[in-house]
Formats: C-alpha cells, structure tokens, sequence
C-alpha cells in the first residue's frame, strides 16, 4: 500500500551542510522538501548573502522556498538573553539558546503549522528512533527478536520480552554523536525534547565533512565550495567584545594575580569570561607601564559587583580547574524516570573540549551536582554541561543523554 509522501521544511542557511540536507531528502521519493530560511537578528548585513544562496540552492533543486521572518524573537530571546547573561557575569550559549527557541521552537511551531511532518537541519548529529515496549495485556507478545534495545530502552529490560507479558509498542528517540567527531554538534541540542525530535531529520549525520563536500561537489550545488561560517552567527565580521560595548559600558578595574596583587587593568569584568587568554590588560606588575601584556593572562575569577578580575601567568594553574560544578535547567532527551542518579557519565563543559567521566547526582527538585573524575578546566558559569553515555549496543558509540547551566 503506498503512502503519501511526507513533508519536510529544510533549514536553509545558505551553506554548504544545510544544502546538502536538503539535496539528501529531495532525492528521496518518501519526502516532499520544503526549503526554509530563518531571517534572524543579524548585525552586518552578510544575512542578505546566505538567504540568497539559500534560495539559489532551492531554485537548483526545484523545491518550494520560503523565508521565515523571526528578527524580532531572535533579538528577544537570543540576543537580549546573552547580552543579560554577559551583564550578570555569565557566559551564555547563544547557539544552544537558538536552537531551542528559534530552530526547533518557534521554527518548529510555524513549519506544522503550515502542513509540515518534520522539520530537518544540517547539523552533524545522528537521530536513532527505537521501539519502547511498555506492558499491557491487550497486545500479543512481541516476535521481534532482532531488536537493538538496552534496559533504558525498555520498561522491562528484557532483550526481547521473555515473560509473555504482551507488548504494546511506543517510539523513544535518542541523539548519538555524529560520524565525523570533529564536526558533532550534539553539544548545541542537549535542551530537544521527545516531542521536537519525532519531528526532526538530521539527514548528514551519517556523513564525514569531507563526505558532504563531496556529494555537494558532484551534485552541482551552489554553495559546494562556500566556506564554513566561524563565530556567533548573527554578528558576521563585527568582533564580539566591539558588539557587546553597544550595551554594557567601558568601565575600568583592577587585574589581580591569584596572589591578590594587583598587576594591572581591564574595560570591564562582564567583557571576559572564565578561561579567557590574551586579555589586553596594562601590565604594571611587569614594570611595562603603557605597553599590552607580553604573555597570556587567564581569567580564573570575576567578580562583576567589585569589578574585578583574577588571573593566572600559567596556563596550568590550580586555579582555572574545578572538580565538581551545579547545574540547573537540567534536561534529558530520554525521560528521566530511564535513568537511577547518581549516573556515570561522560561530560563536555565547553564546545569540542575533550570529554571527561564524572558522576551527576541530583540535588534538589530544579539543581544537579556533577563531580568529575578528575578536575576541568575553565569552567564557566552560564554556559552548558553536556552528558552522554556509551552503548556496547551500539558499537560503543556516545548517546547524548541530556545537559544543563553551569552556574
């Protein structure tokens, strides 16, 4: 019995991953594509360059395209939210805040809205849709004995169900590391619930960068040799100390050594983050009045109400590592009743810093404490802990088992 094909909206954002999604699915008889730009906030103009290739890529592929125009909600709930964060002394996550209200929130909302089945992006993330047996005394039993399950994946923990119970079957979604680990964005999307992924595609998942390059080339796409964008995406060239000088003041305060002295001065505490090198300060301990520091500084400490900066010379100082940290706005992909805290894990706190074991334990209702195996470095308040686990079920690869804020 044939099926309608399903419809897709494609996340458009002009360059070369997003294209080749896009051209994945189009090929595919089971999916009708939808290309989709999302208009963002967007501080120098280069926004206007990739809606344009966006659309030259869908008018190459022959599908719809539509721009979807979220400035105003990208300000407020992305923009505003870091430039908040930066001013109470956090470092925010723009990206992950994006994708949970833009991308796979309002984006999301708006594309089912208009007749979609799923939305797809082309992030470098693997989505693996699984059976979730849950008891019942209505349905036979089960006879499907090659399924890939884990007692997280079942109610029971049985591989397959051996007690005759009687099934009834739900679907549980989980996100896995991408194949090219140097390109794997499942950091960004530790905030997606059950609801989003049933409808979401990451189509390139499978696929190393080099890979997507290629299929680009061969296919003929626009965008097959368009550089990758580097930075936060909304600012463009414009340097991001420069932008946030729009909204929070110079304002002058003393860099301290880990020692209390003072070894010179800095524009502003809410500039720097924790782990931040190079800082630009005046180094007078140094005895070179006038002149920027001749070696790197890094940020151990701010206090934002004093205005004050502490620093170490080294870049291995005690100081800069932490063995455990609290979290809030925790959430995992799976529901939480898969899992008995405390867990081991596997942790990331910053994007593409080398994952460490440590234990997450649960606090309170709204708080988490992860305690590391052995300490990190440059954690900083406001900016994401990822965790994931690996299954001998599936070849021993990463599951992204959920994430939260630092603070």
């Amino acid at each position: 019995m044939k099926t309608s094909p399903k419809r897709v909206f494609v996340m458009m954002s002009g360059g070369v991953d997003s294209s080749v999604a896009a051209f994945l699915l189009a090929k595919n008889k089971k999916y009708k594509v939808v290309g989709c730009f999302i208009k963002g906030y967007n501080v120098d103009g280069c926004q206007e360059a990739d809606a344009e290739d966006a659309r030259r890529v869908a008018g190459f592929l022959k599908i719809p395209f539509y721009a979807i125009d979220l400035e105003k909600e990208y300000k407020k709930l992305v923009v505003d939210y870091m430039i908040s964060g930066y001013k109470k002394g956090i470092t925010p996550n723009p990206d992950v805040m994006c994708n949970k209200e833009i991308k796979f929130g309002l984006f999301l909302e708006r594309a089912l809205k208009m007749g979609a089945d799923y939305i797809a992006t082309g992030h470098y993330v693997r989505l693996i849709k699984r059976k979730k047996f849950i008891p019942s005394t209505r349905f036979a039993p089960s006879s499907d004995s090659s399924r890939l399950s884990s007692p997280t994946d079942s109610d029971c923990g049985r591989r397959p169900c051996s007690v005759g119970c009687g099934v009834s079957e739900n679907k549980i979604f989980s996100l896995y590391q991408a194949k090219d680990k140097n390109k794997d964005q499942s950091y960004f999307l530790w905030t997606l619930t059950q609801k989003q992924l049933k409808h979401c595609l990451f189509p390139i998942g499978d696929y190393l960068k080099s890979e997507v390059r290629e299929i680009a080339r061969k296919a003929g796409l626009p965008t097959a040799e368009k550089k990758d964008s580097q930075g936060i995406c909304f600012l463009g060239m414009v340097k991001f100390k420069d932008f946030l000088k729009q909204y929070l003041p110079v304002k002058k305060g003393d860099v301290l050594g880990v020692d209390g002295k003072k070894i010179g001065e800095h524009e502003g505490a809410w500039f720097y983050t924790i782990g931040q090198r190079h800082i630009g300060i005046m180094n007078h301990g140094l005895g070179i009045k006038g002149k920027h520091e001749t070696k790197p500084f890094y940020v151990v400490e701010k206090n934002i109400r004093k205005n004050i900066l502490t620093v170490a010379e080294e870049e291995n100082n005690q100081a800069l590592y932490k063995k455990e940290i609290k979290l809030i706005n925790v959430n995992f992909i799976s529901p939480i009743t898969n899992y008995q805290l405390p867990i081991t894990v596997h942790a990331r706190v910053r994007y593409r810093q080398p994952l460490v074991k440590a234990t997450l334990y649960k606090m309170k209702a709204d708080s988490y404490k992860l305690i590391f195996n052995s300490p990190v470095k440059s954690v900083a308040p406001g900016q994401s802990a990822v965790f994931y686990e690996r299954r001998p079920s599936a070849g021993s690869e990463l599951k992204m088992i959920g994430g939260g804020i630092i603070i």
